[in-house]
Parts: structure tokens; sequence; C-alpha cells
């Protein structure tokens, strides 16, 4: 089974007890049915030509250590993904007269992809044996760098029902994958010492050990 590039984007809301937005995969779908998930899925081709002149050289420099893909394309993916499933927009106003396919209902919203509050976070290999196989990056979010309103998810198409803003406290309550239990473990750890220099776990499902990296030092992640 080829192994895709793909990007998932955690957003943090903090207006009252943190919480991240998160959807349920429908029952028939080919990979993880109903299990709730943060928006994400593979790059496109297009997402190579997305302009993202914003996306800090901190996370441009860690997105493209061992990459197959540029990481710009990376982060547009995560960008395109949280648009396509919820209908939240992390972007500034801006004509996109060329936007490549995949994107003409983002320009056509009179706005263009930013970057600039996107943080490398995660990074996992789909295991072997299931029906399909991601390099998933996670990329954090904040909900106060969204243009939307984060309340409003009538623009998302139907890839995931229930969305919804979980309290993180309550998040791992949920139907979960595995992969999704140690990131929010994560999450919640860097959440309770956000000063504590960032690394970025790797799960590599490559060994039967299936051990963890530590990706990069502690720099300015």
């Amino acid at each position: 089974m080829p192994i895709r590039d793909a990007a998932t984007v955690i957003v943090i809301r903090r207006d009252g007890a943190p919480s991240v937005l998160m959807g349920q995969r429908g029952a028939s779908a080919a990979f993880m049915p109903g299990k709730f998930v943060f928006p994400g899925g593979a790059t496109d081709p297009g997402d190579a030509h997305v302009p993202l002149a914003d996306l800090p050289a901190a996370q441009a420099d860690a997105l493209s250590r061992d990459s197959r893909q540029p990481p710009h394309a990376i982060a547009a993916a995560a960008i395109r993904e949280l648009w396509e499933e919820t209908g939240q927009m992390l972007a500034r106003p801006a004509p996109w007269p060329d936007a490549p396919i995949g994107w003409h209902g983002f320009a056509a919203a009179g706005h263009v992809p930013s970057a600039r509050g996107l943080r490398y976070f995660f990074r996992a290999v789909t295991p072997p044996g299931r029906t399909r196989r991601f390099d998933a990056r996670f990329l954090l979010a904040e909900a106060s760098d969204l243009i939307t309103d984060p309340d409003d998810f009538s623009h998302a198409e139907d890839e995931l029902s229930l969305l919804q803003w979980v309290p993180l406290a309550d998040a791992r309550t949920l139907d979960l994958p595995f992969i999704t239990t140690v990131v929010l473990a994560e999450l919640m750890a860097h959440l309770a010492d956000p000063e504590a220099p960032l690394t970025i776990p790797f799960f590599r499902n490559d060994d039967e050990a299936h051990l963890v990296a530590r990706l990069g030092g502690r720099g300015p992640l």
C-alpha cells in the first residue's frame, strides 16, 4: 500500500476551557469509519502551487525535514482540508484569480490562505495492513486566527458529521483512533506547560517496536 502525504490541523479554542475542533467520520468510510478525528486529509497536486508567503521560517524548515513534499504544500493541505471539512478558514482578504484546482471556492470567497499561525506539532505514519496509509503531519492553529464564525459549520462538506468544539478534558472519552489519543495526550502536556521547548513526536510505524522518534531540537518551534 503506497503511503500518501497528508496534513491534519488541530484548532484550539481558548474562550473558556480549552477545546478542539473535531468531527465524526461516516460509518461507511474506507478509512477510520465512525471515528472522531481532527480535520485533515491527503495533499493534492494543487497544494504545491498555493502562495503561502506567511508560513513562518521555523515551521517551513521543520516541515521540510525528511519530506517528499515542499513545506508550503503540507501547510496548504491542512488549510484546505479544514475549509472543506468544517467550512472554517485560515485566510486573509486578497484577490486570487489564478487559484489552482481544488481552491476555486476558497478564492471565490475573496481570500487567500494564511499559514502565519500554524505550528508543526506531530507526525505519524499509518501502520502497515490498513486500507490506506498516510504520512500525516499534525499542525496546531488557534481559533482566534479563523476569519469565519467558529460556530458556523454550514459551509462544510459532508465528510465529517457532528462537527463540534470538544472540551480538551473530555476529548479522549470519544471513539478515537489510537493515534488521536496519543496526539491529545501530547497536546494536553504542551498546554499544561506552554513555555517548555517543543519537539515533534514521530510515530514511524516501520518496526515491530513502533518506536517514537523526536524530530528536531528544542528550538524555536
